[in-house]
């Protein structure tokens, strides 16, 4: 009498990484040179090739809960090192790098690069003095590591998220405070009257 083969547990799939962060901290910048030696996609790529997305004006709306449905399907990440987007957190990931930029050069790196209306660069610089993103990843009970990119090149964050991609180390957040900076407070304030 033959015995049925053992059955073997599924393989482990190792997720990626997020790269997160509030609009103008230099997640694009840091994925593209990334790109050269890591797999890296961004979430709106990620939901128009899985039908989670929906055109609009001025760009799209990614339907994250039909995205993380179709992402949590065996292999669909199988291939991906890093996921990038203000949204790459609240997806199935291994852990978070937010990247941080103090909000007064986050205000004028959007302003000079033209992104969003004046309205959409304030509503950012509040979300970035109160550290919305870094709180959403945190939620999430992933490591996350917070990697300060304010006066310092792409290629110097690319560099440190590429170590982080190598090696995972000890979670890192709350290394930031921007509400300790005064400048930051007072416009902060001033925005709120």
């Amino acid at each position: 009498m033959t015995r049925p083969a053992a059955r073997r547990p599924p393989a482990r799939r190792r997720l990626p990484l997020a790269l997160t962060g509030t609009p103008g901290t230099g997640k694009s910048s840091v994925a593209r040179r990334l790109a050269t030696r890591w797999s890296v996609v961004e979430v709106a790529e990620l939901a128009r090739s899985h039908r989670a997305a929906r055109r609009l004006r001025r760009g799209i709306e990614v339907d994250l809960a039909r995205l993380r449905r179709a992402l949590r399907r065996p292999g669909a990440l199988a291939d991906v090192d890093l996921v990038v987007g203000h949204l790459a957190h609240l997806l199935p990931v291994r852990g978070a790098i937010v990247l941080r930029c103090r909000p007064i050069e986050l205000r004028r790196r959007l302003r000079n690069a033209r992104r969003g209306t004046a309205r959409e660069r304030e509503a950012n610089f509040a979300s970035e003095a109160l550290d919305q993103v870094l709180g959403e990843a945190a939620a999430t009970g992933l490591p996350v590591f917070e990697i300060d990119t304010t006066g310092r090149s792409a290629a110097a964050v690319a560099r440190e998220v590429g170590r982080r991609l190598v090696r995972s180390g000890p979670p890192r957040q709350g290394t930031v405070d921007w509400l300790a900076d005064r400048a930051v407070t007072a416009q902060l304030l001033d925005g709120a009257r």
